[in-house]
Parts: C-alpha cells; sequence; structure tokens
C-alpha cells in the first residue's frame, strides 16, 4: 500500500474513535464535571493508559514489527512458501513469556494501588482520604485492561505485518462504545457512582478489544498457540529492545503523567481535570495523523532497509514528514487561535461550568504549541526503530523528561495548570529536533528540495486561516453555548471557513496538487 493510503486507513478509524472519544468526553463533562470524581478517575485511568503507551502500543509495536518482518523476509530467502509460519513460532513464543509477566504484573500492580496512588498524588493534598480511597479503588478495577490491552497489541502487530492495518486501528472504537454505554445507560445516582462506572467500562472494553483482534487472527489465518514459557534468543532479543522503546516512545506520555501529579499535589481541585480535556482535544490531530503515519511506515522502512534500498527509505521519511505537516499544521493553529470556543462548543453542559471552560482552553492553547513536535516524534522514530536502534531515541527521550520536569518546577508557580502544559509542549520539541539532528549526523535522513519547498508554502497557508479565525472568534463564540443545533452549526461554519480557506492556498501556492494525492492514493504495484 501507498504510505497515503494506509495512513488514510488508520487515520480514517482513529477518527471514528476519537469522534466517539469526543462524545465520551462531552457525557463525562456533563455528568461527573471537572472536580472531586472526575480527578479520581482521572488518576486510575491515568496508570493503565500510561502502560499502555509504553509497553503495549508504543514499546511492544516498535520491537516486535520490524523483528517479525525480517523474521518472515529472512525465512522466506531460507525456505520459500514458510516464512510466515516461522515467524508466527516466534510470535507464540513471545505470547508464552508475555502472558505470565502480564498476570504477574497486573495483580501486583493492584496490590499496590494504594502507594501508587499516594506516591502520584500525595493523597490528595485537596480533598482528603475520600479522594484518595477512591482513586485506589477506580485503580483496582481499571488496571486490568493493561494485561488485556497488550495482548491486543500482539496480534495487532501480526496483523499491521500482514498490512492489515484496519483490525487494530478499529479496536479503540470498542472502548470508547463501551464508556458512552456506560455514562448512558449504567451512570449512578451521583458523579462518584458514574466515575466508578467508566473505571469497570475501562477493563469491559479491554476484554471486547482482545475478542476482536482473536476473531480477526482467525480469519487471516494466524492461531497462535500458548507453550510453556522459553525465552528463544529471539524473544532474548525482543526484550532487550522493548525497555530502551518503551522510554523513548513513551516519553510524552511520561511528561504528561508527571504533569498529571504535580497537579494532583499542588494544584487547586479541577487542575487534573483541566489537563485531561485540554489533551484529549489536543491528541485528536495527533492520533489521526502521527500514530497513523507512524504506524503505516514502519513496516515499509523496515522493508526497505532491510533490503538495503536506502534511496526509497529517504523518500518514504520525507513524504511522511511533508504529509503529516499539511494535516498538523491547520490543526495546531486551529487549536491554538480558537481553544475557546471548541471547549465551550464541545465540553460545556451540565456541571461543566464556563470557568473550567476557560481554564480547559487555556490549557489546550499551551499544548497545542507541541502538537507538530508529538506528531514528528511519531514520524522519525520509525528511522531507528527500523534499524533496530531502540537506545538512542531513549537517551532523547530522556532529555527531554529532565526539561520537562524542570519547566514544570519553574513554571507552575506563575502560570498553575497551563505551565504544566507548556512544558510537555516545550519537551516535545527538544525531543523532535534531537531525533532529526541525530537521524541527519549519521546519514540516515535528510531533508530533500521537495519538503523543503512544500514547508515553506504551508507555513504560509497556515498562516493565513489562522489569521481568519482570529476574526471569526468573536463572532462564533457566542453562538458555541445556546443549543445543540446551534453549537454544531457555529462550529461547522467555523471549520469550513478554515478548511476552505487553508487548502485553497495550499492548492493556489502549489504546495500540493490533486494530482498528487490521487497518485499517493493508488495502490503501488
Amino acid at each position: 500500500m501507498s504510505l497515503l493510503r494506509a495512513s488514510a486507513t488508520i487515520g480514517g478509524l482513529t477518527l471514528v474513535s476519537r469522534v466517539l472519544g469526543f462524545l465520551r468526553d462531552m457525557l463525562m463533562a456533563r455528568f461527573v464535571g471537572a472536580g472531586f470524581a472526575s480527578d479520581a478517575f482521572l488518576i486510575a485511568w491515568r496508570l493503565p493508559n500510561l502502560f499502555r503507551a509504553l509497553f503495549a502500543e508504543g514499546a511492544f509495536s516498535a520491537a516486535f514489527v520490524p523483528m517479525f518482518n525480517r523474521t518472515v523476509a529472512e525465512a522466506e530467502a531460507k525456505e520459500p512458501g514458510n516464512g510466515l509460519a516461522i515467524a508466527l513460532r516466534f510470535a507464540e513464543d513471545v505470547l508464552s513469556v508475555l502472558l505470565p509477566f502480564l498476570i504477574v504484573f497486573t495483580v501486583a500492580m493492584m496490590l499496590a494501588a494504594g502507594p501508587i496512588v499516594w506516591a502520584m498524588t500525595g493523597g490528595f493534598p485537596d480533598g482528603g482520604p475520600e479522594k484518595f480511597a477512591l482513586a485506589t479503588q477506580y485503580t483496582r478495577i481499571t488496571f486490568p485492561y493493561l494485561m488485556l490491552i497488550s495482548l491486543v497489541s500482539l496480534l495487532g502487530g501480526i496483523l499491521n505485518s500482514l498490512n492489515r492495518f484496519w483490525v487494530n486501528a478499529a479496536a479503540p472504537i470498542l472502548l470508547n462504545i463501551c464508556l458512552i454505554v456506560g455514562l448512558l445507560f449504567f451512570r449512578g445516582h451521583s458523579e462518584v457512582e458514574t466515575a466508578r462506572t467508566q473505571a469497570i467500562a475501562v477493563t469491559v472494553s479491554g476484554a471486547l478489544q482482545l475478542a476482536w483482534l482473536v476473531l480477526a487472527c482467525w480469519q487471516a489465518g494466524v492461531r497462535l498457540r500458548v507453550r510453556l514459557p522459553r525465552l528463544s534468543p529471539e524473544v532474548r532479543k525482543l526484550l532487550a529492545l522493548i525497555g530502551p522503546a518503551a522510554i523513548g516512545a513513551g516519553a510524552v506520555q511520561f511528561n504528561l503523567l508527571i504533569s498529571t501529579t504535580l497537579a494532583a499535589r499542588f494544584l487547586p481541585q479541577g487542575s487534573v481535570s483541566y489537563l485531561y480535556y485540554a489533551d484529549r482535544l489536543n491528541q485528536l490531530p495527533l492520533g489521526l495523523i502521527g500514530i497513523g503515519v507512524g504506524t503505516a511506515m514502519l513496516p515499509s522502512l523496515s522493508r526497505q532497509l532491510g533490503g538495503g534500498d536506502a534511496k526509497a527509505a529517504l523518500d518514504t521519511q520525507n513524504r511522511a514528514i511533508e504529509l503529516v505537516l499539511l494535516l498538523t499544521l491547520p490543526a495546531t493553529a486551529a487549536l491554538m487561535v480558537s481553544a475557546t470556543p471548541l471547549i465551550r462548543a464541545l465540553l460545556q453542559h451540565g456541571v461543566f461550568t464556563p470557568y473550567d471552560t476557560i481554564a480547559s482552553a487555556r490549557a489546550l492553547a499551551a499544548f497545542s504549541l507541541g502538537l507538530p513536535a508529538y506528531v514528528l516524534i511519531k514520524v522519525l522514530t520509525p528511522g531507528f526503530y527500523a534499524r533496530a536502534d531502540t537506545r538512542t531515541p531513549v537517551r532523547i527521550a530522556l532529555v527531554a523528561m529532565l526539561v520537562n520536569l524542570v519547566l514544570n518546577l519553574v513554571l507552575i508557580w506563575p502560570l498553575a495548570h497551563v505551565g504544566l502544559a507548556l512544558s510537555t509542549a516545550i519537551s516535545a520539541w527538544v525531543n523532535a529536533v534531537l531525533l532529526y539532528v541525530t537521524l541527519r549526523r549519521r546519514d540516515h535522513f535528510a531533508v530533500d528540495d521537495r519538503l523543503r519547498r512544500t514547508g515553506i508554502r504551508l507555513i504560509a497557508a497556515t498562516l493565513a486561516m489562522a489569521a481568519l479565525l482570529f476574526l471569526l472568534n468573536p463572532w462564533i463564540d457566542p453562538w458555541t453555548g445556546r443549543s445543540l443545533i446551534e453549537r454544531v452549526a457555529a462550529l461547522g461554519a467555523m471549520i469550513a471557513a478554515a478548511v476552505t480557506v487553508y487548502f485553497g492556498l495550499v492548492f493556489a501556492l502549489g504546495a500540493y496538487s490533486l494530482a498528487t494525492l490521487k497518485g499517493q492514493l493508488r495502490r503501488r504495484r
């Protein structure tokens, strides 16, 4: 598949998931709000979500997919027609080691939930022992999700290697459906009971996602057997790669964890929720663009480098950056310039107040400064993983995390939760720049003339769109606090105007052409 076609498949399904995620967040803002119960649930959800991002989706995929593809290629060279079967035996060895480890780890984390929540929150000085006990209870309920989603990641990695990207990309839709169903049909009579329902729905969704991937694997002829654990040389190599990849792939998640912890310890009640809601909106383009393109390019890049085609690998990386800039730059401008009307239209219902809107919008504008960097990290790191180098991104991620920690401690006092969001954005830029510089110095990547020309023209189109949104905000904002129909109409008009101006200028300036987009969407023979 072409990069754009595969990315569109992943991004389209991610769009469905994120739209459902916004519906879930709108319902959560309406029924749980931004306060006692929401802070407790979001702390509990942050832990399994962190480990999911690090190990299940980030590190595991980064290490497993290139190894699986290389195993297929090497086995095919020796035994034509038998490459996939040999690679699946490697996957069975991985499953036999992964499953018992996940069971023990999950049980241990559930037993240690109290001390872990205390380490993160200091016992919630603003909410007292009741809030701490609630967060601990929710953590125990949600943590089995980690074990389930890690198994999903193994099966999804196999299907991605077989170019069946859509199956794994569709799995998160089940998470949002479960949470929405919980909010609509099983919520309690109070915010605390409703948040508990959300915690239960998280784990139920993990079981449904695993069932979905197992069924898809069976249909693809992939049926893994669980054997006695065996640390084969290949499994040892995979484990050696996962640890560094976890830190490298999870730098942004670690930064968010640090920000959440500081907000819970030192800032007023609701700050954790402001950061969450802002990050959710900021994550939409990251999920659609960065994760989609990064996931799609890793198998292709691994095969190109494995086959010694460095020129094709360089072109893949340049076109990937070109694609993410086309979509990320306007998203960044929109989230920064129009943060308040977006948050007001989407979340200001029920117990979510106008004050909550302003506080969340300020955090969103700060987070969005780093959006291009977040996406570039997802696109640049496969350049290391495809070469089986997971250590360099780790060293770079550690530098970025140190920058984030220092900035957090400096900016939290004058800017409160906005300072934490700004620190995350700046550290993401440090991470992205260091990744690029390192690849460039090793002659593994260089910006070609086409990307350079396109980038300048995309920036010009983005600035024009940002100016338009700035002028539209005073006209649109009053409508975003009214009825649902009026909110939708206001947002629709604003988005339509911005998209028209941006893509009109993109095509007028020659940054992209319709012929180029059509060509990239076709299958490459």
